[in-house]
Formats: structure tokens, sequence, C-alpha cells
């Protein structure tokens, strides 16, 4: 049985997916805006986590959020953190591949996750030491132990692109023995699919807390390991970097990632 708060999490994500849904058959329509160089929103992601936090503050009026759009909003022992609709660029394409992404972090870690594929009415959630579920159906990752035949995700985010080459490098290197690597447009959606097992490992730079809070907690339940590029487990929310797969494949590609000069362009 999910907690409470997973249902009123739940209920506003499926309430955003709806939202959502109803807008693409007037995507020519919508006010789209540029935030930064090549990263785009438009007022559906707006209007998408204005409907979350009402559903949020109904059953939680005091909590504290840090919403995509709408920024950080008030203080708690807990925060709801929201991307409204991960997958824009997607979305405003009218390519199918996005959803509604919502975590409560608490200590800069997730404890709940839900995430929403409102097209193919897909509902993933955990929460921390319950395990991770699809559409109420218990998840795992995958069981492959390293590079060899693996299907690999990534992202190449806007913010990054000064740091392609090395990227560039590292996927050079995989492809040397992985199947193949996809870049989807959704880096909480990429999460989902490793929970899931329908990718064995995913690595992206440039994320933000509220693209992979849901996610890492997905993959964590299922039985697998995230960690940033140079193998550390704790405060990645904050860290901007994330390898996620089971913990024999996330070993070997964050040794990649490492060895490779990837991580080390992140070097402070």
């Amino acid at each position: 049985m999910q907690k409470p708060v997973v249902n009123v999490m739940v209920k506003a994500a499926r309430s955003a997916g709806n939202l959502i849904l109803r807008h693409m058959g007037k995507l020519d329509a919508l006010n789209v805006f540029e935030k930064s160089k090549q990263d785009y929103a438009s007022e559906v992601d707006s209007e998408a986590e204005a409907v979350i936090i009402r559903e949020l503050r109904r059953a939680f009026p005091d909590t504290a959020i840090l919403g995509e759009e709408s920024g950080a909003m008030g203080k708690g022992r807990s925060t709801f953190v929201i991307d409204p609709l991960d997958g824009t660029s997607n979305y405003l394409r009218g390519w199918p591949h996005f959803c509604v992404s919502i975590a409560q972090v608490e200590n800069g870690e997730p404890v709940h996750g839900v995430i929403f594929d409102p097209m193919r009415n897909e509902l993933f959630t955990a929460s921390k030491g319950a395990g991770a579920l699809l559409n109420d159906k218990k998840i795992r990752v995958s069981e492959r132990k390293d590079l060899k035949g693996a299907m690999l995700v990534t992202g190449f985010p806007p913010r990054e692109r000064a740091r392609l080459a090395p990227q560039l490098d590292s996927i050079r290197t995989m492809l040397s023995e992985a199947e193949d690597i996809r870049r989807t447009g959704s880096a909480a959606l990429d999460l989902a699919y490793v929970a899931c097992g329908r990718a064995d490992a995913y690595f992206e730079a440039g994320v933000k807390p509220w693209d992979i809070a849901a996610g890492m907690l997905l993959v964590r339940e299922a039985g697998g390991r995230v960690c940033d590029f140079h193998g550390r487990g704790d405060r990645l929310l904050d860290s901007g970097q994330i390898i996620a797969g089971n913990l024999k494949i996330s070993d070997v590609l964050q040794k990649t990632v490492y060895s490779t000069n990837y991580a080390a362009a992140f070097a402070t």
C-alpha cells in the first residue's frame, strides 16, 4: 500500500499530466520562451507546475517547494522537488516522450518519488525502503554485468557543450562494447527506464535536482546504484552529474567516464 504522501503526489502528477495532454492539440499556439541558450519552456510548463503546487499545498499547506519554473518557496524539514514537464523540447515538437516528475526530499536525499508518463499512462513510484513500482508492479534494474551488449542512455544539455569533447571521448570508448547509446530528451524517464530494466545504465552532466530527484530514488529502490562521475553517492542533487545502473555496470561506467577524462573536466 502506498504511503499517503505518495497518493497526494500521484494525484498531483496525474492532474498535471492531464493538463499537458489537453494542450497537445494546439502546440503551434503556445507561448514559448527561451530561459537560457537552447533551453525552452512554455506556458504549459508553468500551468502544470501550478496544478502540482495547488494539489501539494492542499494536503501540505506549509510545505517547502522547489519547482523548475517557480524556484524555491518556503522552508521546512522536507521539500517537494518538481519538474512539471521533463522533456519540454520533445513536447513542443510533438515528440511523445516526456513526463511529470515529483520527489519529496529530506536532508538532501529523496524519500518519495513519482514519475508519470501521460502518453503511455505509465506511473512509476518509489518510497525509501519500500521498493519501486511501475503501475503497481515491482520493478528491478537489469542484470547486465558490464558494457558488452549494454543499452546506455545519456544527454547533451546545452549548458554543458563546453565539455562536449571529453563526453564524446567517453561515448566513443563505451561504443566499442555497448550495443548502443540513446539520447531521449528526458532525464527523469531515462532514470525510470533504468529502474525497470529497459535501459542498462544512464549517465549525464548538467542535470538539476528536479531532473533526477524522483528518478534516482526509483533506481535505488529497484536495486540499483546512483553516483556522480567520481563515484560519490551522497549529495547527488547538488553535484550536477549522475551515473545510474545496477551495482556492477554502474561501477564499470563510472570507471570509463573517469579514465576518459570526462570526470576530470568537472574538477574544481
